[in-house]
C-alpha cells in the first residue's frame, strides 16, 4: 500500500473509505474534533456495517460484526492490556484505534502486526488526511 494525502470535506469521507483496508489495524491520530470517530463512521458504513457508531471513550471498545473500534484515549496501550483488549489484535477483521499513538505502532510492529496511520488535521472548513503504513 502505498503513502498518500487527501483533503476531503465530511460528506465526502467514502471516498476516503474506499481507499483504506478492510482488515487490519487503522490507527487515527487528531487532536480533540478532529473528526476521528466520524472518520470510524464512514470507513464501517462503507463496509455496508449499519450501526449507530459512537466513540467508546468511556467503554474503550466497541464492536460493530467484523470491526472492533477503540478509543485510548484516557488509558494508553497499558489500558488496551491491562482490560485484556491488545490480544484483539490477532483475530481476523478491522480494528479502529482513535487516538493511536507510536507505542501502540511499536508494539504492533513488534508482533510483526501491520497498521494503517491516519494523522488527521483540519484544515480550512475541511480535513486533511495523511494515510501511512507501519
Amino acid at each position: 500500500m502505498q503513502n498518500f494525502e487527501i483533503i476531503l470535506s465530511e460528506n465526502e469521507l467514502e471516498i476516503l473509505a474506499k481507499k483504506l483496508p478492510k482488515e487490519g489495524v487503522i490507527i487515527l491520530k487528531g487532536n480533540l474534533a478532529s473528526g476521528k470517530t466520524t472518520l470510524t463512521k464512514a470507513i464501517i458504513h462503507n463496509l455496508g456495517i449499519i450501526a449507530n457508531v459512537s466513540s467508546p471513550t468511556f467503554s474503550v471498545m466497541q464492536n460493530y460484526e467484523d470491526v472492533f473500534h477503540y478509543d485510548i484515549y484516557q488509558n494508553g496501550v497499558d489500558g488496551l492490556k491491562k482490560n485484556g483488549l491488545f490480544e484483539n489484535f490477532f483475530e481476523d477483521g478491522l480494528h479502529i484505534v482513535e487516538w493511536g499513538d507510536d507505542e501502540l505502532i511499536a508494539l504492533l510492529n513488534k508482533f510483526e502486526i501491520k497498521c494503517c496511520v491516519i494523522n488527521i488535521e483540519i484544515y480550512e472548513d475541511k480535513r486533511k488526511y495523511k494515510v501511512s503504513y507501519a
